[in-house]
């Protein structure tokens, strides 16, 4: 049986939040360190919320290039501070998310940033699959709802599983990086090229 104080140490290694809360999420977990990480991640992502609307001016700008040359990745990702920027969980967030956009090739950010007519085509496309199915009324809708979301977090950065851990998507990560340095954290634009791809929308 571990200790508080090992419990403690332990939480902190895996999430880098502060003793006290560290303490707190223990206590709330009645020494369960999963059930701790749990709470300090919800507390985590109520707080990243807050700080949405803070000026992100700093960052990186960070590439991958992959498969001998043939896929290469620009991603820049924005922070409020220079020392954010420059902590090494920063650094690895952008890398990873780098690595990540070269083996998942999302076509957006978010759903707000897919263009309007692809997502209206993509519905079309579901309502008649539906429909053709012999579904009718609300259940048409449903249906459409349910798989433009799969849509989404096939071709959505934020809404894809993580490649590195697919229990967690990528708005996950993100929200954990803005848990532990307690600033606004912006993907602000990606780019990726693969050898003879051509521009066409998916």
């Amino acid at each position: 049986m571990k200790t508080s104080t090992q419990l403690v140490k332990e939480l902190r290694e895996r999430t880098a939040v502060g003793i006290m809360d560290c303490k707190n999420a223990i206590q709330e977990a009645d020494g369960d360190i999963n059930k701790a990480v749990e709470i300090l991640r919800k507390k985590g992502v109520a707080k990243a919320q807050k700080r949405e609307g803070r000026a992100a001016s700093e960052g990186q700008i960070q590439s991958y290039v992959h498969m001998g040359g043939k896929i290469g990745v620009l991603v820049e990702v924005n922070c409020e501070t220079d020392f954010s920027a420059k902590t090494d969980d920063f650094t690895h967030f952008t890398k990873n998310l780098a690595m990540h956009i070269a083996a998942m090739n999302p076509v957006a950010i978010s759903p707000e940033d897919l263009p309007p007519e692809i997502v209206e085509r993509e519905k079309e496309i579901y309502r008649a699959q539906a429909i053709d199915s012999g579904k009718g009324g609300k259940v048409v809708e449903r249906i459409v709802e349910g798989r433009l979301k799969r849509f989404f977090s096939e071709v959505c950065l934020l809404n894809q599983s993580y490649v590195r851990d697919p229990n967690m998507t990528v708005q996950d990560l993100l929200n954990e990086l803005k848990a532990k340095t307690g600033e606004n954290i912006i993907i602000k634009r990606f780019i990726r090229f693969q050898l003879g791809e051509t521009d066409d929308n998916p």
